[in-house]
């Protein structure tokens, strides 16, 4: 099975959004892996430290909140 990264990437920056604190902050609790290519494509800050939680920049919160009202509402 091939897997569609950007896919993952998506549902991941879309299941950010739904721990989104202090208007720009998400719990980094996705696979390492995603969250290094999310920062890659400039939709989060660097997510290497002991922080519990990534900024997500202004694009990233952009895309975040289309792809979360996409995937998950009705």
């Amino acid at each position: 099975m091939q897997i569609d990264t950007d896919k993952i990437d998506d549902a991941a920056l879309a299941l950010m959004y739904l721990t989104l604190h202090d208007h720009c902050r998400a719990w980094k609790q996705i696979d390492w892996e995603v969250t290094n290519r999310l920062h890659e494509k400039g939709l989060i800050g660097d997510p290497v430290g002991k922080a519990k939680s990534v900024i997500l920049t202004d694009d990233g919160l952009k895309h975040a909140k289309r792809l979360f009202e996409k995937l998950f509402t009705k």
